[in-house]
C-alpha cells in the first residue's frame, strides 16, 4: 500500500538562532542634516553660540589688520625717508684727490640688486642772488651738477616748479635745495611771472624748480643743482661725480655696500667709502618684527577666547539635551552616530561665526583704516585663519562634549523624562 500522506517538512532551525540586526549608518549629509537640525531647532542659542566666535574670530582679524595697516603706513613714511639708498663717494682729504671714472653711474647700475643709481658733481662754482654780490660770498651754498634722475634716487619731490629733464639739462637752468632757496630768498615759483635767475661765475641761470627737505640726503638742501651738460658747457665740469646715490634692495643692501667701492673704482676700491645703511632703516626692520610678534600674541589670544565660548556652550547643550541622547539611543543610535551629531553641531556652529567674524573684521578693518587714512592691510594669514581657526576650534571644543554625550546609556539619559 503505497503511502500518500506528504513527508513532514523539515524543522526550521534559523528560528532558534535570531538574526543579529546592525546599526543603521548614516551619511554624511545625514549627520550634516542632524547638526543643522540642532541648530535649527534652537535658533537663539546657535545665534548667540555663532555671536561668540564670530566677536573672537572678528577681534582676530581686527586686532592683525589695524595694526598692520598702520605699521605699513609707518613702513610707507620710513621707506620714503630712502632706508634702502647708499652714498658713495671717494673719501676727503687725498692728495692727490681721486677721481670716480665718468661711467661710475653704469657700473653702479649693474650691480645685480641695485634698482637705481644717479650722481652729482661738485662743480666748484660760486652762486650768488645776483652780479651785484661780493664775488666771495657763496653763502655757503655748493653748485653740483646733477643727473636727470637724481630726484627719484633720493626720494626728493620737487616743492615748486620742476625738476631738471633732457629738454632743460642742456641749458643754463638751475634748481634750488630747500635751504638754498631760502639763503638766495626765493621761496617759491609763480606760475605765469618771469621765473628768477641767479648767477654761477658770471653766468645767469633761471631757476626752473624748488625741493622740499630731504631728511637723507642734507648736502642736497644746501646745494644749486643744475644740468650735467650744461655744467659741462657753461662752467667747465669735467664730467667726473663726486657722490654716487644708489638704491637697492632691502634686504641685499648690506651686500651691496660691501661691492659697491670695487665696482667704482676696481683698482683703489679702498679710497671709496659708502655710507652705512640709514638708522631709519633699522627702525624699519626693528618695527616689523616687534609689532608681528605682537600680532600674532593678540590674535592667539582672541581665538582662545573663542573657542571656549563654543566649549561652554555645546557642553551646555549636552546637559540640556539629555532625553534627546536618550531616545536616540533607544531607537538604536550607536555611540559614533551621537558623537558625530554633536562634534557636527559644534564645527557648524563655529564655521557659521568664523565666517560672520572674517566678514565683519575685514569691513571694520578696511573702514577705519580708510578714516586714519593708512592703506588697508588685510593679513591672507588672518584671513585663511579666521575659518580655517573656526573649524579647529568648533573640532576640538566639540569633541569632549560629543563623547560625553555618547557615554550616556539610555536608562540614565532617559532618567530625567
Amino acid at each position: 500500500m503505497t503511502d500518500t500522506s506528504t513527508p513532514s517538512a523539515a524543522p526550521d532551525r534559523s528560528a532558534s538562532f535570531p538574526t543579529r540586526t546592525r546599526p543603521v549608518r548614516l551619511a554624511p549629509a545625514d549627520v550634516l542634516r542632524l547638526g543643522l537640525l540642532g541648530i535649527h531647532t534652537r535658533k537663539m542659542r546657535a545665534a548667540l553660540s555663532a555671536l561668540g566666535i564670530s566677536i573672537g574670530i572678528a577681534t582676530m582679524i581686527i586686532v592683525t589688520g589695524i595694526p598692520a595697516s598702520s605699521q605699513q603706513a609707518v613702513l610707507d613714511q620710513l621707506s620714503a625717508l630712502g632706508t634702502n639708498m647708499l652714498r658713495a663717494q671717494p673719501i676727503p682729504d687725498q692728495d692727490p684727490p681721486m677721481l670716480l671714472p665718468a661711467e661710475s653711474v653704469g657700473m653702479a647700475s649693474r650691480i645685480g640688486p641695485v634698482t637705481r643709481a644717479s650722481a652729482v658733481a661738485n662743480t666748484h662754482a660760486v652762486v650768488r642772488r645776483s652780479d651785484l654780490v661780493n664775488p666771495n660770498d657763496s653763502s655757503g651754498l655748493s653748485v653740483l651738477a646733477s643727473r636727470t634722475d637724481l630726484l627719484e634716487a633720493v626720494n626728493g619731490r620737487v616743492r615748486s616748479g620742476q625738476f631738471l629733464d633732457p629738454s632743460t639739462e642742456e641749458f643754463p637752468t638751475a634748481v634750488l635745495g630747500y635751504l638754498a632757496a631760502s639763503r638766495l630768498g626765493i621761496t617759491t615759483l609763480v606760475p605765469g611771472q618771469p621765473p628768477p635767475q641767479i648767477n654761477i661765475d658770471d653766468h645767469w641761470f633761471t631757476v626752473i624748480g624748488i625741493l622740499d627737505p630731504l631728511p637723507l640726503a642734507t648736502d642736497l638742501e644746501r646745494s644749486v643743482l643744475v644740468g650735467w651738460d650744461a655744467a659741462g658747457t657753461v662752467l667747465g665740469f669735467d664730467g667726473h661725480p663726486t657722490v654716487i646715490y644708489v638704491q637697492a634692495r632691502e634686504d641685499a643692501l648690506e651686500d651691496v655696500r660691501a661691492v659697491l667701492p670695487a665696482a667704482l673704482n676696481p683698482q683703489l676700491p679702498g679710497l671709496v667709502q659708502v655710507s652705512r645703511p640709514s638708522d631709519a632703516l633699522a627702525a624699519k626692520r626693528v618695527t616689523e618684527s616687534t609689532l608681528s610678534a605682537l600680532f600674532v600674541g593678540l590674535a592667539g589670544v582672541a581665538l582662545l577666547v573663542g573657542g571656549i565660548g563654543v566649549a561652554n556652550t555645546m557642553f551646555i547643550s549636552v546637559l540640556e539635551r539629555r532625553r534627546e541622547i536618550g531616545l536616540r539611543r533607544a531607537l538604536g543610535a550607536n555611540r559614533g552616530q551621537i558623537r558625530g551629531q554633536f562634534l557636527t553641531e559644534s564645527v557648524l556652529l563655529s564655521t557659521l561665526g568664523g565666517v560672520a567674524g572674517t566678514v565683519l573684521g575685514v569691513l571694520t578693518t578696511i573702514g577705519y583704516a580708510s578714516y586714519q587714512g593708512w592703506p588697508p592691510v588685510i593679513p591672507v594669514l588672518a584671513v585663511a585663519g579666521g575659518i580655517g581657526g573656526a573649524l579647529l576650534v568648533g573640532v576640538v571644543a566639540g569633541v569632549y562634549p560629543a563623547i560625553r554625550a555618547s557615554r550616556l546609556t539610555p536608562t540614565e539619559a532617559l532618567a530625567t523624562v
